[in-house]
Order: C-alpha cells, then structure tokens, then sequence
C-alpha cells in the first residue's frame, strides 16, 4: 500500500522579539479581547474613557441611593400625622403670626386674621393692595393686639387690632419725598410689645431704630374712645384709601392713638482710624465713663503705622491683590444686624436711678456681621428732644472671631454666641459668666442656633439655707449651612458635650432647610426638607418620632423657604400648603387662595414620645462636693455685694485723678529739663 511521505520535514519557524509578550501584557487574556483588536485611536480613546467614568460614576450613584433606600425601609417609619382643621385665605399667604386666640396672616393684597378655634375669618384689610412680606404680633390684653407689619416695598406699618377691626397707628419709616425712603431689613417686637426694633438701609448705609411702644397709653386711649375706635373697621376704610403712594393724609385723620416715641438709632462700628493722643494719659483721660473695654476708637496706633503695615501687606501678597483688584473700588454694601431685646440682668451695668421691670426689657444686643463686638444697649434712658445718631454702646462684649450667629432663651435668662470659626459660647445673663464654651470638631459655617426646652428649669433664688436647686442643662441646637445639626448640652455644674443628630445628607432632597424648637415638649425639634417632609425630632434620642403630612392634594408650599407657625400657648402647628398641580406652575405665583393646614398637637399622643421628667430633689450642701459648694457661696457672695457698682463711679475718677496729677508732674520734669 502506497503511503505519501513528505520529502523535507516541517519546519518551525523560529520566534521574533515582536511576537513576545510584554510584561505589562502577561494579563491580556483576562481583557475584553473586542478591546484588544479595535483600539481606538486619539482622541477618541480619550472620548471613550470619559464615557465609560461617567457610566460607572451614574452606577455607583445609583447602587448607593439604593442602599440607603433599603435601609430607610429597614427602619421604624415615623408615625404620620394629618391635618386636623383647615382653611383657606384670599391670595397667597407670604407669613403667619398668633397673638392670643387669633392668627394673622400676610397676604399678596393686604391682612386677615382667623380664630384660632374654629378657623373663621374675622377681618380683613385690603386699603392700599400692598404685599406683606413679614408680620409680628403681641397681645396687649383686654382683646388688644398690637401688630408690625412689612410690606414688599420695604414699609413698616403699625396697627391696633381691636373688635376685630384693623387701626393703623403709624408707617415708621415714611417719607415724603419717595427717593429719600428707606426699605426695612428686619423687624424685632419685643416680648410684650413694649419695644420694637427696626433694622433699615438704603443705597449707601445700613442702620437701627428702636422704638418705645406707649401701650399703656394706648389701653387707656382706646377705652376713653371705644365708639371711635369700634368705627375704624377695616372694611368700611377701603374705598378711602386707594393709593399706595400715600396713605398718610388718610392716616392722619383716622389715628387717634399716641404715636412710638424713637429712644436709639444704631450705626455699624466705624472703621479704626489712626489714634490723636500723645500718651496714655492722654488716652485715659478722654474716657468719661466708667467702661474698661470699648470698641478699639481709643488706642495709640499713629496713622504712619497703620500705613506701613499697609505697605508690608501689599508687597507680600501684591499678586493675589492685582487679581481682585477690580473689586476695591466698589461700594461698601449695607451691613446686616441681628439683635435680641434683653430683660434686667447682670451684665446690663444700670445705675440705681434706674428703674427696672423684671418683665420688662431693659437692654437689647446688637451685633453687625463681620463684626468681633457684641454690643449691649440700654432702654430705660432718659428722653431727648434729639436723639443721638450713633450712641456709644453701655456694654462690649469683644469676640476672637466675627459673630456668625446669636440666640436667647424663652427664659431670657441664657444667650448663646456663635462665631465663624465654631465657637459657641452660652452666657448666663444673671449670673454674668459664660456657662459653656465648645467648638465643632470639624470646619462648619453655623448657620443658626436654637435653645430647646429642657425639663430641668433653671432657679434664681436659693429656695433655704442650706439646699440649692439640682443642676439644669442647657440645650443647644446649632445648625450649620451644609444641613447638618449638633446638639450642644450645658450644665451648670460639669463638662459641655456636643451631640451630632443628622450629618450632611447624601441625598440634595433630604437637606435641612429650617430648624424649630417646639417649647411645649422638651428635647423637641421640628425638622424641614427640601423635599417638603415636616418631621418632629426627639434630640435625646436623634430619632424621628412623628411626620406631619398634608394631604395627598397638597404639598409643602415652598419647601426651601416655608410658611409656617409654632404656636406654643395653643399647641398646635400652622402650615401653608399649595395644590400639586400648580406647585411647578407659573399660575401659583398669582394663586387665588391659599389653604393654610393646622395640627392640633393635643390630637396626637406626643406626650408619649415626650414624657415630662419628674423634677429633681433638691441637694443638701452636706452631700454636695466641694466644687459644687464653692460655686454656691461664690453666688450667693456675688448677690451680697449689690453696692459694688455704684463705688465704680468713684474709683474710675480715683484714677483719671490720679492719671492727671502724673501727666502734671511729666511735665513739670519736662521743663527742667530744658536749658
């Protein structure tokens, strides 16, 4: 059988350097093989990178917001808690405010105030079509209310409400001449109404009135002309006001009240100039009063120095100043002020002729941003026919970094500080010492603080010898601009400590945007979303107790910036809300109505979630360390010596005596000395 056999044998071609394999290419078997042979070029293999970085950004994104969606169903849901009553106002409601048993809400064209118990409208006033932006409120008694009101263009309007009717009292910041008219920042009202504070700017300046509220005159007033009074309804002063322009010819006749009186008109700090004294004693000698610590006017800087370290600045860092060059030459932008009305304390330095009311205020607080100083006015000044345009402040508080933020409590016996770089300090007021000093651990902007409710309540008095009231505590509930919150607990008698209850959300829905004490349970917040979720926080426990829904119809109005009203004599909570199918839509802006949503708190078992703490029994001094012994006699020895500040007038002219006799005898060894 014929067999084929090959006549040369098969040869194996011997391997080539290129055919090896690289080292960086041992692995390519475990690479798409498709990627291996179609290699993109330039500057497409880049394109396909980039695509493929933000496919696997998207999914990472995604997988994570599928975890914490399958953690959140983990979790105990809160309970969910619906409207109790409801009604609706004409036009879009801008603000909410309650004084005694009635609500006042600011509309697009004007006011209207509902009753609290069964949501009846009661009045409106529509004179002058105006949008009200903001509304405070205070019950005067006898079914009086006094009313602050401010309007889309800046106008303060006070009103008298009685009988159910609107009185309008005065606009403070009137004028005739429409160019020289200020707009108002802020309104402050007092607690009680006996004081209110307007913060106003116009193109160049910033500053703040504070007026005196006669309501005692008023009471009086309107009992003696309770005919002319019951008159003044709103509704049959329409058709005499129609302009906006000006309302004040009409206001004139129709108010019959005693007009505010102004006490203060606050400007922000002037910037330090270069010193005119020659000595010290030149310096001492210019300081009447009796205040040792000031806002830095009064120093020994000469104008040739604050110039060379001007020079040394701006050769150091000449390169970072040519590229913001551009924005030196514009003008300086009005400064805002926040300020809190302050009642009888230590720290208000008021002299014996002073007569004081202890539920009265008798100071306010006044910080202007970017500012180190707190500075502390006194109320119970005599009048003047001229009132001074820049008042020196009784009280300076100098801070190591600009005021961010401040707070008081209901008590008004606590204030906190917080500054821009996380420092929070509590003052306690009566006292007159700092109860707590903290800072966040990390790099936070705060953007607000808020005293909670704490069950133990803090005593004034010693209530016998030989006891002390137990220790309260202190809550703070600090909120920082990237929506996560601390809990900040001091007590009177150990170390502060700071809780974190919510850290920054992943998801941009779920930031905070507003955070609010409820005072009618303690350790109790209310927390708003962007998404428009109403929860009520129990701080103790970082937990979510209860959800305030409305209903499926209606959603959150404004969820970024909410409507809403914590009434904490009436226990109940009012919130705006529009209709779903016009919360996107154009048509919202000019809505006929609005329907506001209220919760009863005492439909729900809150008090469950909240049970009250038995109060504590008081210590005997016999069982108290010594610590907390030494504290009690350094209190009770600092209320013994009340006649302390009023020697300080007599010391402080000691001293300038003193300071002169040593400028006299300077100058005398001056003169010999010369040939």
């Amino acid at each position: 059988m014929a067999a084929y056999i090959r006549k040369h044998p098969l040869e194996i071609p011997p391997p080539s350097e290129k055919d090896w394999l690289k080292e960086d290419e041992e692995d390519f078997f475990l690479l798409d093989p498709d990627r291996k042979r179609d290699a993109l070029p330039q500057p497409f293999r880049m394109i396909n990178k980039l695509v493929m970085l933000v496919f696997e950004n998207a999914m990472e994104i995604i997988e994570r917001r599928e975890m914490l969606r399958e953690a959140q169903k983990l979790k105990v849901q809160p309970t969910k808690c619906f409207p109790t009553a409801e009604f609706q106002v004409p036009g879009r409601a801008n603000c909410l405010a309650v004084s005694g048993k009635y609500v006042f809400v600011g509309l697009s064209v004007g006011l209207a105030a509902f009753k609290v118990s069964d949501c009846k409208e009661v009045c409106t006033w529509d004179a002058v079509k105006t949008e009200i932006c903001a509304i405070h409120a205070s019950d005067l008694g006898n079914e009086r209310h006094i009313l602050l009101v401010v309007d889309e263009t800046g106008l303060v309007w006070l009103f008298c409400f009685h009988k159910e009717s609107f009185l309008l009292i005065k606009i403070l910041n009137e004028m005739e001449d429409i160019s020289k008219r200020s707009t108002c920042v802020e309104v402050v009202l007092s607690p009680g109404g006996d004081y209110t504070g307007v913060l106003l700017q116009d193109s160049t300046k910033a500053w703040l009135e504070i007026y005196r509220l006669p309501k005692d005159s008023w009471l009086k007033e309107m009992e003696q002309n309770a005919g002319a009074a019951a008159g003044l309804a709103c509704r049959e002063r329409r058709s005499s006001w129609t302009s906006a322009e000006s309302p004040v010819s009409a206001n004139k006749v129709d108010a019959k009240l005693s007009l505010p009186v102004l006490l203060l008109k606050v400007k922000p700090p002037k910037p330090i100039t270069g010193s005119s004294f020659k000595s010290p004693l030149d310096a001492l000698k210019k300081v009447d009063d009796g205040s040792m610590l000031g806002l830095g006017y009064n120093h020994l800087i000469k104008d040739s120095q604050w110039e060379q370290q001007e020079a040394i600045f701006r050769s150091t860092y000449r390169e970072y100043l040519e590229a913001e060059g551009g924005r030196e030459n514009k003008d300086e932008i009005p400064r805002h002020a926040t300020f809190h009305f302050l009642l009888p304390c230590w720290i208000l330095q008021m002299g014996p002729e002073m007569k004081v009311q202890p539920d009265v205020p008798a100071g306010i607080s006044v910080h202007w941003d970017g500012s180190h100083n707190l500075c502390l006015y006194l109320l119970n000044r005599p009048l003047k026919e001229k009132v001074d345009s820049d008042p020196t402040p009784d009280v300076v508080w100098p801070c190591a970094a600009p005021i961010a933020c401040s707070a008081v409590s209901s008590c008004s016996r606590y204030l906190a500080l917080a500054c821009e770089d996380a420092t929070i300090t509590i003052w306690d007021k009566h006292l007159g010492y700092p109860l707590s000093v903290t800072a966040l651990l990390e790099e936070h902007l705060i953007h607000s603080i808020h005293f909670l409710r704490s069950s133990a309540a803090a005593s004034n008095e010693t209530p016998c010898p030989g006891s002390d009231p137990a220790s309260p505590i202190v809550q703070l509930l600090v909120l920082c601009t990237d929506s996560s919150f601390y809990l900040v607990k001091a007590p009177r008698a150990g170390k502060s400590s700071i809780t974190l209850l919510a850290d920054r959300p992943e998801d941009p829905s779920l930031a905070v945007s507003a955070v609010v004490p409820v005072l009618a349970f303690p350790s109790a917040a209310l927390v708003f979303s962007w998404d428009g979720t109403v929860s009520l926080m129990n701080t103790e426990t970082s937990q979510i107790v209860y959800c305030f829904s409305t209903p499926p119809s209606h959603a959150v109005a404004s969820s970024w910036q909410p409507v809403f009203l914590m009434d904490s004599v009436n226990w109940c909570l009012l919130l705006r809300g529009d209709k779903r199918q016009q919360a996107d839509a154009l048509a919202q802006s000019v809505a006929s109505h609005s329907t506001i949503f209220l919760f009863d708190f005492n439909s729900y078992p809150l008090k469950e979630a909240f049970p009250k703490e038995p109060d504590l029994p008081l210590k005997s001094l016999q069982n108290v360390p010594w610590i907390e012994r030494c504290n009690i006699f350094l209190r009770d020895r600092q209320q013994s010596l009340l006649g302390l500040r009023e020697q300080l007038p007599e010391y402080w002219n000691r001293l300038q005596a003193q300071a002169a006799a040593m400028d006299k005898e300077r100058q005398k060894v001056k003169g010999q000395k010369k040939p």
